[in-house]
């Protein structure tokens, strides 16, 4: 009795895709050129909007995997997700998910109506998704880039730091690059070992994906680094101006991973490339240090 108690908890947790929580530090990003800004009630703000979309995206995900079950079974990886696999039941995910979508709101109303308002934006734009958006060319692309735009913005929100429009542009296309790499590495996928690819994702070349992930980085590099000198100009620090070169490294490193075809799980790349990680570290103190010098 506790063997199988013990493997239905396993398989609720599984479901709730706790590795796929590291996309949430996202919130922590507007705080890095805002060091000097940041103290216990910031730091406990953002805190509050890791929880809140760590209970929306499991939420999310778990209403997801319910609507999606017959195609992730027909997925060579998606079909071993719990609800496809039959070791959750639709009908507890849906009671679970309902909770986490509650609980999500409600941890937002500690930090006032503005966080609520993006964790609204955000749970309109991906229960969207759910229902049909995703099987829509183009606008399904935009419903993943915006959950990885709206983390970054409930950071801000949630410490109360004033965010930049070239940051929330950056945050944008950043967001962008990353959603149109993780659509060519399913294609290129599906290209190599014929396994299932879905008609949205077949619906794009990847003439065509690579258009739009080269466009957007283009697009990251400028904005970051108009950012980058505007802010140099009126701290005359060079360490923010500085910081554009691991940055831009950074990104020219996961370009590498999305050329080879290998974002289709940003998260997977994120724990596991250690120049990347090395890279990410020392733009985060760069900008530490900018605002502390």
């Amino acid at each position: 009795m506790t063997t199988l108690a013990l493997g239905a908890t396993g398989s609720m947790l599984a479901a709730l895709r706790v590795r796929q929580w590291i996309k949430n530090l996202l919130v922590v990003a507007p705080l890095l050129p805002a060091a000097e800004l940041v103290g216990p009630d910031a730091l406990a703000g953002a805190g509050v909007a890791f929880a809140m979309f760590c209970l929306l995206s499991s939420g999310i995900y778990l209403l997801n995997d319910v609507l999606d079950v017959e195609a992730d079974r027909a997925h060579p990886v998606k079909r071993h997700r719990p609800v496809a696999a039959g070791t959750v039941t639709a009908g507890s995910a849906l009671v679970l998910a309902g909770a986490l979508l509650l609980g999500g709101l409600g941890l937002a109303t500690v930090r006032g109506t503005d966080l609520v308002v993006v964790a609204v934006a955000y749970l309109a734009i991906q229960v969207a998704y759910c229902l049909g958006v995703k099987r829509v060319p183009v606008l399904e692309l935009g419903a993943v880039a915006s959950g990885f735009l709206l983390r970054a913005l409930a950071g801000g929100v949630g410490a109360g730091i004033p965010l930049s429009p070239w940051f929330l542009l950056t945050a944008g296309f950043g967001s962008l690059f990353v959603a149109a790499g993780k659509r060519y590495g399913e294609a290129r996928r599906g290209e190599a070992d014929g396994t299932y690819v879905r008609d949205v994702v077949r619906a794009y070349s990847p003439s065509y994906l690579r258009f739009v992930w080269t466009t957007a980085a283009a697009i990251v590099v400028g904005t970051y680094s108009l950012w980058a000198f505007q802010v140099d100009s009126e701290s005359h620090s060079t360490w923010t101006m500085l910081s554009t070169v691991p940055f831009v490294l950074a990104l020219l490193r996961y370009a590498m991973n999305v050329d080879a075809g290998r974002a289709e799980e940003p998260e997977e790349i994120v724990l596991h490339d250690r120049m990347l990680l090395t890279l990410g570290l020392i733009w985060a103190a760069s900008l530490v240090v900018a605002e502390l010098l």
